[in-house]
């Protein structure tokens, strides 16, 4: 009998995630040196094909550049292995003789991965390798529009990982991609955890799916210039970072805010630079196509290149060599689609009166679109980054730096990651850079320091339990045995 294609996807997330299950009870007996050879081969699989996976990513999606999403490839299999090769995530993870306790490192289980049109194939490279590391299996559930790159992206990554040890079904992909099938595989009993790297509506389901998830808001942050800072060095900064992937990664700048005062400068140094500033009618005219009609962002734009939105909202004035789309705003919200996120090659410029004005405007962003994500500022005064960093609604405050690859870890020492946290402010249950250590459980091993007669009597003292060492330690031993 031929199924309907929502009824044999969903047939296929359960048959990846009996498989998956499998997996995941040979990989609770792995110890660290065997899941750090699987890590191993992962980064240097994908390392090796970097260049093709990019070259499909692009072809396949029409998203970005291909030598940027070459070094997103290289950064997820390489630059995130220098930063976990060494972490420790199974068996014992610390031990204090003194208060008699051990934390130890399990897996959480299997895990399922969302993975975005945007960054596709260095997201698949990033979440295998962390998953690996923590012990767990991965079940891909891919976007659509980027199918193709994907599941050959799962393909070099598998293999790899199963030439090193890794148990068949440890890595693996939904081969057709379908609302169904990706709620089927959030919802099953056998996922643990959720990895949720996407649009909003599909991380609202994760949260949603009554599973464990660690999900990623809207990026939207605003990028102040500071009176401090060097202009030209602010603007390039910035426009590197913009153009950066023709602007995919969703830590990357949405919108300028300087004070009046900063106005020429800045404004000099953008047209210098290579921005070209929308005349009132040429904002009007590229406004429309922005947003879709329900509010969201519209595809057309996410990812292209200058000349192919000059074209879409016929700009007929954008000269060749524009970089990015700069319109100047002066609200926030309903009616304004310039201060919502933006993933393509636009920037909202904001001029307030003063500092204070600054900050307001900074946070109202953030407030409207992507509170917890990120905020960036350029300035050599570091009374001024404190004091915006302690009122931002953002999980990262980058200072100094092209904020898409300053946030991702890429040119700061944050950790580097392609899942960014943000936090409870925005509506996400970490605001870190996820890693492995992430994606674990710590059992805590606590041996009786008190007897109920001290609590009666209100504390220890001479009365402390003593505790032989020589039998303390024989009893971790026989603990870590069988826990590993």
């Amino acid at each position: 009998m031929q199924l309907d294609k929502d009824l044999r996807s969903v047939q296929e997330v359960r048959l990846l995630l009996e498989q998956a299950r499998q997996a995941q009870r040979t990989m609770e007996t792995m110890d660290q040196a065997q899941l750090d050879k699987i890590v191993s081969a992962i980064s240097a699989a994908a390392a090796a094909n970097a260049r093709r996976l990019a070259d499909m990513a692009v072809e396949e999606t029409g998203f970005g550049r291909k030598e940027d999403k070459e070094i997103k490839n290289r950064f997820a299999a390489l630059t995130l292995y220098e930063a976990i090769k060494d972490e420790k995530t199974r068996g014992i993870l610390a031990e204090n003789r003194e208060k008699r306790t051990i934390d130890m490192g399990v897996g959480v289980g299997v895990v399922a991965g969302l993975v975005p049109s945007t960054n596709p194939t260095s997201t698949v490279i990033y979440k295998a390798m962390i998953c690996m590391k923590a012990g767990n299996p991965i079940i891909f559930s891919p976007h659509p529009s980027a199918l193709n790159c994907i599941l050959e992206t799962v393909n070099v990554v598998r293999r790899a990982a199963e030439e090193a040890g890794a148990p068949a079904g440890s890595i693996a992909c939904i081969p057709t991609p379908t609302l169904e099938a990706t709620q089927a595989l959030m919802k099953h009993p056998f996922t643990r955890l959720i990895l949720a790297t996407g649009g909003a509506g599909m991380v609202k389901a994760a949260y949603s799916s009554g599973t464990p998830a660690i999900g990623v808001g809207a990026g939207n942050g605003p990028a102040y210039i500071h009176r401090t800072a060097d202009p030209a060095l602010a603007v390039k900064r910035i426009l590197d970072s913009k153009t950066f992937d023709n602007g995919t990664i969703c830590a990357s700048e949405q919108s300028i805010v300087v004070e009046r005062s900063m106005e020429q400068a800045v404004t000099a140094q953008l047209k210098a630079q290579g921005a070209y500033v929308l005349s009132d009618e040429e904002h009007r005219r590229l406004s429309g196509f922005i947003l879709r009609p329900n509010g969201t962002m519209n595809p057309a734009i996410v990812g292209r290149s200058v000349e192919t939105v000059a074209k879409l909202a016929g700009l007929t004035q954008v000269p060749p060599t524009a970089r990015v789309l700069v319109a100047r705003e002066t609200g926030v919200g309903p009616g304004y689609p310039y201060s919502s996120e933006k993933l393509g090659l636009i920037l909202a410029y904001y001029v307030e009166p003063d500092e204070q004005a600054v900050l307001r405007r900074c946070v109202e962003i953030l407030e409207w679109e992507g509170a917890g994500h990120t905020f960036s500022i350029h300035a050599q005064d570091e009374e001024t980054v404190k004091r915006f960093a302690r009122a931002v609604p953002a999980s990262r405050v980058l200072v100094n730096t092209a904020a898409s690859l300053g946030g991702i870890g890429a040119t700061t020492c944050l950790f580097p990651a392609l899942t960014l946290g943000c936090g409870a402010v925005g509506g996400s249950s970490s605001s870190n850079n996820i890693g492995p250590l992430d994606l674990i459980n710590i059992k805590r091993v606590a041996w009786g320091v008190k007897e109920l007669e001290q609590l009666r009597a209100g504390g220890g003292g001479e009365h402390a339990v003593q505790v032989d060492e020589g039998l303390l330690g024989q009893l971790v031993e026989q603990i870590v045995r069988r826990l590993m």
